[in-house]
């Protein structure tokens, strides 16, 4: 079988974005300044961000046939994301979400849709396809089949990131165990852990078998806890840049996060360039296709030398 660099099983989206000069209040009206329709979703974005970065990726999650489906699955062959291994299940179909973007403040609010998302499938794809994959990319959506996906690739020695946003309940905890790249948004890690700084849930969510646990802020930057420094946190603080658009922009961090594992970056260096393409993205409109080029992430890189570099926390 074919190596696949990253696979993913979990979130596809299709978005309506509506652009506004700011959030509405209620019982008002508002002109839409523009209106979008792109695909994204955490795993689905996370994807493109790494085959962007030059990785060879695989969606191996459950769509349909219906409209919204056929959608994610086009983006996916424009994007190159292989969907050889693609699981149909009729009535399966992607997240709809509506996207209101604040372009004065430049925040999003996500109204989204989830009848009939089914994610990762319990049983498939077979365990052949996830030994092949050099990095698994698992999310909260569909949380059976995660764990299974998970267990096999940690049992095959295969890196597992985890982009996870809330608990839907068991087997949540098992799934939260079995990351060993496990990258939290702060509020989400916060309520798991009651910590109130970045350092310190860093601290509470790290084990002995993990890689490396790391919490991302937005406008503040992330924090890290790695096995190859042991004991010691270190903060990277965001990029100043003009922001756009925001949308999408912590799913592209662990999507280039994972190309960085395939790639053989340290840690450190890992998370500088997450945080420098998450920040490139911001500085352009829409999800998916605002995400740079490798070329040109590494040009936003050296643009900024000595700029954010990390701290110890």
């Amino acid at each position: 079988m074919a190596p696949i660099d990253v696979l993913g099983l979990g979130a596809v989206a299709v978005d309506d974005i509506l652009y506004l000069d700011e959030y509405p209040r209620p019982d008002t009206k508002m002109a839409i300044r523009k209106r979008e329709r792109h695909a994204g979703g955490m795993a689905g974005t996370a994807l493109v961000a790494a085959r962007r970065m030059g990785c060879t990726c695989a969606y191996a999650g459950s769509l349909g046939s219906d409209e919204l489906s056929g959608l994610i699955i086009r983006n996916f062959v424009t994007e190159q994301v292989s969907v050889e291994h693609l699981v149909r299940a009729e009535g399966t179909r992607p997240f709809h979400s509506t996207i209101l973007v604040d372009t004065r403040a430049t925040t999003r609010t996500i109204l989204y849709e989830a009848d009939n998302v089914v994610g990762a499938d319990p049983c498939l794809p077979a365990d052949a396809v996830i030994r092949s994959a050099r990095v698994l990319l698992v999310d909260h959506v569909g949380l059976v089949g995660m764990v299974r996906a998970a267990r096999i690739a940690r049992a095959a020695g295969i890196p597992v990131v985890a982009d996870l946003e809330r608990d839907p309940g068991p087997p949540f905890a098992e799934l939260l165990s079995l990351a060993d790249h496990l990258i939290l948004p702060f509020e989400f890690a916060h309520r798991i852990t009651g910590c109130a700084d970045g350092a310190g849930i860093v601290r509470a969510l790290w084990r002995e078998d993990r890689a490396a646990v790391v919490v991302t802020k937005s406008g503040e930057g992330s924090w890290c806890l790695s096995a190859e420094e042991p004991g010691t946190v270190y903060h990277q603080p965001s990029f100043a840049v003009p922001e756009v658009d925001t949308n999408g922009c912590g799913d592209v961090f662990h999507g280039v996060y994972a190309a960085g594992l395939v790639s053989g970056m340290s840690g450190a260096f890992r998370i500088r360039f997450a945080s420098a393409v998450a920040a490139c993205k911001a500085t352009r409109p829409g999800g998916q296709q605002g995400i740079p080029s490798r070329v040109e992430a590494e040009q936003f890189i050296r643009a900024r030398e000595g700029e954010a570099l990390r701290l110890r926390a």
